[in-house]
């Protein structure tokens, strides 16, 4: 062989071939760039109509608790006029104090906390247990057991009604908090939710590494799931919190006015013979503010914990 013959056979080649070779590197950087996408890297940045939309969603969501602010601020006669009135009143402080001690809402909010507080735990609690359960343990009847848990999200609540009222009558815990709160220690949604994010965010793999080091599952979801299941538990319990603050079906059938929560103690404000539409808003927004201020305290965290989750899926 000499070293004529080489250029000859690189010319005789097919030009594709020669391609592949001249564009092949060790690294393969060249291919990377011919594919790259040419703005990968950069930053977005929203247009006028972006905000424009995102200007008139938010009017539509403020305006309910602004029109709130303002009947709570003038009073019956004027919130029940054509046209509504549209600027806040004198009289805010003034409706805010009698509806407090009309609706008695000191004691309703502290028993509504406590209510909310210990289900949203409760509820964090067992469904991350129950979904790392699901997602990542291997048992006889798992598959069953799922089904039976998602089963029970399309039966009505109104039909346990009476059948739970009879056990709570029989356990001795009528007119009082813990009625509340066992029946919904934990909820099949929440359950669900959690084994879905552990499905894809919690690798298989470091379940094993935890075998592979002596770890019992118990010591497993202290250690790697709690820190990776982080960002939904966040958003569940704000979630159960809400939803356990605002409910008023249940409370209002098992508790009675001495001990009521702040849904059943509004219901007090118009209970006369002539309705005060303002007392109520004012009771509406007070019975509002605590979530708006656990929002303001804790909503950075828990969409930055949205986010977290988002990236590491």
């Amino acid at each position: 062989m000499t070293t004529d013959s080489i250029p000859a056979r690189a010319a005789d080649a097919p030009p594709e071939t020669v391609r592949k070779d001249r564009g092949a590197t060790p690294s393969g950087g060249r291919r990377r760039r011919l594919f790259a996408h040419p703005r990968a890297g950069r930053q977005h940045h929203a247009g006028p109509l972006a905000y424009i939309l995102l200007g008139i969603a938010a009017l539509f969501s403020l305006f309910p608790l602004y029109w709130t602010m303002v009947a709570a601020s003038t009073d019956n006669t004027r919130v029940t006029q054509t046209p509504p009135p549209f600027l806040p009143g004198p009289h805010l402080l003034e409706n805010l104090g009698k509806a407090w001690n009309d609706a008695a809402l000191g004691k309703a909010m502290l028993n509504s906390l406590i209510v909310a507080g210990v289900i949203a735990l409760s509820t964090v609690l067992f469904a991350t247990l129950a979904g790392f359960a699901f997602a990542k343990l291997r048992f006889k009847g798992r598959n069953v057991l799922l089904m039976l848990v998602i089963g029970t999200m399309l039966v009505p609540p109104q039909l346990g009604v009476v059948p739970l009222f009879m056990m709570m009558t029989e356990l001795g815990l009528g007119q009082k908090l813990p009625a509340v709160i066992f029946p919904t220690l934990v909820s099949a949604v929440g359950v669900f939710f959690m084994r879905q994010y552990l499905m894809e965010a919690l690798p298989d793999e470091l379940v094993e590494a935890g075998r592979v080091d002596g770890a019992h599952s118990l010591r497993i979801f202290w250690s790697i799931v709690l820190p990776i299941a982080r960002p939904p538990m966040a958003v569940l319990f704000m979630i159960t919190f809400v939803h356990a603050w605002n409910d008023f079906f249940w409370p209002f059938i098992v508790l009675d006015m001495s001990n009521p929560t702040v849904p059943v103690a509004l219901t007090q404000l118009s209970a006369g013979y002539v309705r005060d539409q303002s007392l109520i808003m004012a009771g509406a927004l007070l019975g509002t503010l605590p979530l708006l201020a656990m929002f303001i305290v804790f909503g950075r965290q828990i969409v930055g914990g949205i986010m977290q989750g988002a990236v590491k899926g």
